[in-house]
């Protein structure tokens, strides 16, 4: 099985069911820091992330920021002093796409690069 990180998002199209129960259920366990959570109906990946300082949480945001211009995918993203906030979901579909487990698991990997 391929890691989640190693897979590069596709194209996702209005009218895609989002993840199912037990889709999701599976995905999240290969992203395990991360929780889903509701909010206007709508699931979303999210995350918060810790840092000693701003410059830090900045620098980070940069990545996070490169990394879905690059995949052509894009998350919320909060920074602030030491802390920066992530949240991925599938504004088309409204909800969980495969593609928002594939970018958590490739902000993870961010961290330690």
């Amino acid at each position: 099985m391929i890691a989640l990180s190693a897979k590069t998002c596709e194209a996702c199209k209005a009218g895609v069911p989002p993840v199912s129960d037990a889709d999701l259920s599976k995905l999240s366990a290969e992203v395990p820091d991360w929780d889903v959570i509701e909010i206007g109906g709508i699931k979303r990946l999210t995350r918060a992330f810790r840092f000693p300082d701003f410059a830090a949480a900045l620098t980070f945001t940069n990545k996070v920021g490169s990394l879905a211009e690059e995949e052509n995918h894009h998350p919320a993203i909060v920074t602030e002093w030491g802390r920066v906030s992530v949240s991925w979901w599938t504004h088309k579909i409204g909800g969980l796409h495969l593609n928002d487990f594939i970018m958590a698991a490739k902000t993870d990997t961010l961290l330690n690069s």
